[in-house]
């Protein structure tokens, strides 16, 4: 199998390389046979690179320890589900991982097309190959994933203990899904500036294939802060870490790229700022692999560091020179056809929009790389910490909640006063109203009372738009309500679907609003049988209880958690010393309700007196944080569902008189 993986991936490489060659060669010339033998080539690459990632997983379920990387990342412990896990769980088999993601969705894009942008798909194929034998040449020759040992490993060192946890079963190929499907919208980008085919043909054909990445990219920025609020062990879920950063920057401009686009659509405006946006979001997920893959940064969440980084710099510098060369030779063909008619409309709303999510994704680029950055110039490193990220995102980030709610429900061209007042009467009273009802209620934060009111201010204009549209549905076809409202998402389900989707974004700033400005935090030490107060519940430590398996030695402390004298749950927080690495992690216990989460961790303890420190928060709203994941996945589903086919029509009307004679 060593064998098999080093040939498939030699083979993919080269095949990669042949793709690119005749796609170019092939649309230059107008040569639809060598169009087509690059378009098989590049299934060729997906079939070579999945033996090769085949061949990897199989060395790891065997326990083939002559494979280096199967020696570095598992064990003949290791449980079988995280020796799955363990493909992507270092350098080489991530690259490898990686690869396989990105030839399998060219593989399908190749196989939608193949009677369809026929002028387009040679230069997608090439851009697409392009990517893949970059990635496919660090893992042949730079980092190769079946590098054997001189001398057979007995026994791996295994998978870190921060990675042996469920999260990393979907987080990584969640990450790993929207960065690579973010290389979809760019080739057919590129590709429409080669061809000079600049209308929205290329928006339409990869709309879906954006909302894809981005939906995953969603779902890996989502996994990943449950994840760190479940390992670490420190009471949050996001503390502006470069990785967590690395991240959330394509996600900001790829939806500011996703909303921008329907300007273009309806409007034919803005192609510049478009073929800006999508440029910019492939080339931060080319940046964020380098960010944690070349060792500039620290943070628990890269991989060591490694000589990767100058690669991803040059892959990065060619994409952009080529990228930037042919927007600036098709400056004349992009010019908008329309301008801005006022600035209260949906299309300057949807501009400010875009320009908050850019000015986001700066300040935090900005802060990610100011360390490197003061480094280089300076000679001392100057860390940039949450506060920097919270003091200049926070009124963006209220900003773009207010535009959330005005945007979908303001005018195109030119909004009237008159339509201003009846369209925002009741959403703007909501505010005002839930704005009021937090200082009655003892709320005195100012941002938490701002934040509440936009949240009301929001979902009222949603519950209007709803409204509307099912009672005019109503009056037009008699349905009951409910129908109406079925039938109204089905029919508009890419507007409709994208409400949805703005209230799971709402559920998640309220989510934020609360555990940011709420949160209570409490550290104490217990002896056997004491108990103590937080946020109305009642704590007590029972004691410490122990258990041994062949991978993991486990110490919990035993906690009864009451509420108003009742016992509701019994919560053990726990230290697990992993034997192979020799490793202790700290587990954290929650009591999770939809009003808060009681979180509670085992900081040190005495072995002999029994006593314990246990860290304690009471994290109120958090629940919003995986309610609102779960509506925006249902609101993504709804946009991307593909309407239902229209009826065929009649091979033949009849005659009028045949008609009438049937009748």
């Amino acid at each position: 199998m060593i064998e098999v993986g080093q040939q498939a991936i030699l083979i993919g490489w080269l095949l990669a390389a042949y793709s690119i060659v005749m796609a170019i060669t092939g649309g230059w010339l107008r040569r639809r046979d060598f169009v087509a033998s690059a378009e098989n080539g590049a299934l060729a690459v997906w079939a070579a690179v999945t033996v090769a990632s085949a061949s990897m997983l199989y060395a790891l379920v065997t326990r083939d320890f002559r494979i280096e990387y199967v020696a570095a990342y598992s064990s003949s412990t290791l449980p079988i589900n995280y020796t799955i896990t363990a493909l992507w769980g270092g350098q080489k088999g991530s690259l490898l991982f990686w690869a396989l993601i990105l030839t399998t969705i060219s593989a399908v894009v190749v196989l939608q097309n193949r009677h369809r942008h026929r002028e387009l798909m040679p230069w997608v194929v090439a851009v697409l190959m392009t990517i893949s034998l970059f990635f496919l040449s660090l893992v042949f020759f730079i980092t190769p994933p079946f590098e054997t040992l001189a001398v057979p490993a007995r026994e791996g060192r295994d998978l870190n203990p921060l990675l042996q946890n469920y999260w990393m079963q979907i987080h990584p190929p969640s990450l790993y899904l929207g960065f690579v499907g973010m290389s979809v919208p760019f080739a057919f980008a590129i590709a429409a500036l080669v061809t000079g085919k600049l209308d929205s043909t290329w928006i339409r054909t990869t709309r879906r294939w954006t909302l894809f990445a981005w939906f995953f990219l969603s779902l890996g920025n989502l996994f990943g802060a449950l994840w760190a609020y479940e390992v670490l062990g420190w009471g949050g879920y996001w503390a502006w870490d470069p990785v967590e950063n690395a991240a959330f920057m394509p996600w900001l401009t790829g939806t500011a790229f996703l909303h921008s686009v329907m300007i273009q659509e309806k409007k034919n405006m803005l192609k510049i700022w478009n073929m800006v946006l999508i440029i910019t979001t492939f080339a931060l997920t080319i940046f964020g692999t380098f960010l944690t893959r070349s060792g500039v940064i620290s943070s628990v969440h890269s991989f060591t560091q490694s000589g990767l980084g100058p690669f991803f710099l040059w892959f990065l510098a060619f994409i952009l020179v080529v990228s930037i060369g042919l927007l600036v030779l098709r400056l004349p063909m992009l010019r908008s056809e329309n301008e801005l008619d006022s600035l209260l409309s949906r299309e300057s709303t949807f501009l400010f929009n875009n320009l908050i999510l850019v000015g986001i994704a700066f300040a935090v680029f900005w802060g990610t790389m100011f360390p490197v950055i003061s480094e280089a110039v300076r000679g001392v490193k100057i860390t940039v910490g949450p506060p920097f990220f919270n003091k200049v995102n926070a009124p963006l980030g209220l900003m773009l909640l207010f535009l959330m709610g005005v945007g979908p429900v303001i005018a195109w061209r030119r909004a009237s006063w008159a339509h201003l007042k009846k369209t925002f009467a009741f959403p703007v009273s909501s505010g005002l109203i839930a704005g009021a009802a937090c200082f009655i209620g003892g709320i005195r934060n100012y941002w938490a009372i701002v934040s509440f009111s936009l949240v009301a201010f929001v979902l009222a204009t949603i519950t209007v738009e709803f409204y509307r549209g099912a009672r005019a549905r109503q009056a037009m076809v008699g349905d009951s309500f409910l129908r109406a409202i079925t039938q109204l998402v089905a029919k508009n389900r890419r507007r409709y679907g994208g409400y949805i989707i703005h209230v799971g974004i709402v559920m998640i700033f309220v989510a934020i609003t609360g555990t940011s400005v709420f949160r209570i935090e409490k550290q104490i030490t217990l002896n056997q049988g004491e108990t103590f107060e937080i946020g109305g519940y009642d704590v007590r430590y029972v004691g410490l209880e122990e258990r041994d398996t062949l991978h993991i030695a486990y110490l919990m402390a035993v906690m009864e958690v009451f509420d108003g004298g009742n016992l509701v749950e019994t919560l053990r927080p726990e230290k697990r010393f992993y034997k192979k690495p020799e490793q202790p992690t700290t587990e954290v216990a929650i009591r999770s309700t939809l009003g808060s989460d009681l979180y509670l961790v085992l900081g040190s303890y005495d072995a002999e007196t029994r006593m314990a420190t246990i860290l304690a928060y009471l994290n109120p709203l958090i629940g919003f944080l995986y309610w609102g994941g779960l509506v925006l996945t249902l609101g993504t589903f709804v946009v991307i569902w593909p309407a239902p086919a229209a009826a065929p029509a009649a091979a033949y009307s009849p005659a009028r008189g045949e008609a009438e004679s049937r009748s």
